[in-house]
């Protein structure tokens, strides 16, 4: 969750940041955001799957299902909403190998920047999935906790 919501919470600086300046500030993300999101995305998923798996009383099973739901959500609006825009904003970006597969810009057209206008298009559309995917990691968590706070109940 720390990851999408730290997207979403920077929301109103980078909106306020011209085409330029939010170009500089949005490569500074990949490498940490990349690792860091890919290990503890994969890991919060298969954790919530064997806890669902494992959960005791039909309650708890169901919170658990709707707190995996809500992660596998998050990956869906990641690859078709942000990844798109991901690997078309890295294209002039010298990139690791491992990066460059991971962002699919190998053997990219090399495309300029895009257009003022097609750029806050983008921009919009980036933003957007992160704060979808912040309300959705809060979901999770929410539900997961209210499952684990009911066994106790």
């Amino acid at each position: 969750m720390a990851m999408a919501l730290a997207h979403a919470l920077e929301l109103p600086g980078k909106l306020r940041l011209g085409r330029q300046e939010y170009f500089v500030v949005q490569r500074i993300y990949y490498p940490g955001f990349t690792i860091g999101g890919g290990i503890a995305e994969v890991g919060g998923i298969v954790a919530t799957f064997v806890l669902m798996l494992t959960s005791i009383g039909p309650v708890r099973f169901w919170l658990i299902a709707g707190a995996l739901a809500a992660l596998l959500i998050m990956q869906l609006v990641f690859w078709l909403m942000t990844q798109p825009i991901n690997k078309h904003w890295l294209q002039e970006v010298e990139l690791t190998s491992p990066a460059k597969r991971f962002f699919a810009t190998e053997g990219s057209d090399g495309a300029p920047l895009p257009p003022t206008e097609e750029w806050t298009a983008l921009r919009n559309q980036w933003e957007l999935s992160h704060v979808l995917r912040a309300a959705l990691a809060m979901l999770s968590m929410i539900l997961l906790t209210t499952a684990i706070a009911i066994q106790g109940a």
